[in-house]
């Protein structure tokens, strides 16, 4: 399965830049899990945020076509200012010659809710209106993903299995409830996603306790053809791997989506209750996250 659009937050700003070099907010040893010679576990220092903000700058800039800060463009770094109180998961390949930094061949970020309140919110929130979703879960604790991305050589099953199997073992270590993030469509025209933004729309919306919408300045219409109008096997056909990968476990969408001039993408927001995940993939992950745990 390839991933040929990845998933990304919002947030650029010159003062981003200074995030480059900072510690990961949690780093520790532990290996999350192993296929091969791929292994997945969090940034352990700041040379290895450094080398995955390469990584995304070489994915979001040099491959999507991304705009950055000027500063941020000298240094061929992908940084924003939530770098510094994020956790960073990474992939390895480790039959790269070189450093651990050497071997980084995917990212994800990962931002949990304390955390986030203590550093001024979610910078999902640029784009959809999250905090009446918080609001109703006050007992429930929220994590987000973001900057997800993987090299083109690399874009695979495995890959994307560790990503989750490292994804799931931290929400485990942490006591998460639920997870939320952008997602990507490529361009900057929602009508040439109408089918599959359509589909979304009318298949998994997220509802009742679970709705979030679009922020109203950025607010754009999923809502593009009739539900009657849709050929389920088409739109599932048109929707990127990582948003198929999202639905299988159980995932919905917002209402409305965003544009994004300055990475040249239309988003929509993921949300995925534990609750929600199912069965088979948490029997394939492992319920205690040990599917692919060393």
């Amino acid at each position: 399965m390839n991933l040929d659009v990845l998933d990304k937050t919002l947030v650029q700003d010159a003062p981003a830049v200074r995030a480059r070099g900072a510690a990961p907010a949690s780093a520790g040893n532990e290996v999350l899990g192993r296929i091969g010679a791929l292994e997945t576990r969090l940034a352990r220092n700041a040379r290895e945020i450094d080398a995955a903000q390469h990584v995304r700058y070489k994915v979001f800039v040099e491959e999507m076509g991304a705009s950055i800060p000027p500063e941020a463009e000298r240094l061929r770094r992908d940084i924003d200012a939530y770098d510094s109180v994020c956790d960073h998961l990474l992939v390895l390949d480790t039959t790269l010659d070189g450093s651990p930094e050497d071997q980084i061949v995917g990212t994800y970020r990962l931002l949990r809710q304390d955390i986030a309140m203590k550093a001024g919110g979610f910078y999902s929130a640029s784009e959809f209106d999250v905090a009446p979703l918080l609001a109703r879960h006050p007992s429930k604790r929220f994590m987000e993903l973001g900057r997800s991305c993987v090299l083109p050589a690399y874009r695979t099953k495995r890959t994307v299995e560790l990503l989750w199997q490292g994804n799931w073992a931290y929400s485990l270590k942490h006591g998460v409830d639920a997870m939320f993030g952008c997602a990507s469509f490529p361009g900057i025209v929602p009508e040439e996603h109408a089918l599959a933004l359509s589909f979304l729309h009318h298949s998994v919306p997220a509802k009742g306790d679970w709705a979030v919408k679009a922020r109203a300045d950025r607010y754009r219409s999923m809502d593009l053809m009739p539900a009657e109008a849709i050929a389920p096997k088409q739109a599932l056909m048109a929707l990127p791997p990582l948003i198929k990968g999202y639905l299988r476990l159980g995932a919905m969408v917002g209402e409305g989506a965003v544009v994004d001039a300055d990475f040249r993408t239309t988003d929509v927001l993921i949300v995925l209750p534990i609750t929600n995940i199912s069965g088979r993939y948490l029997n394939y992950y492992g319920a205690d996250a040990t599917r692919f745990a060393l």
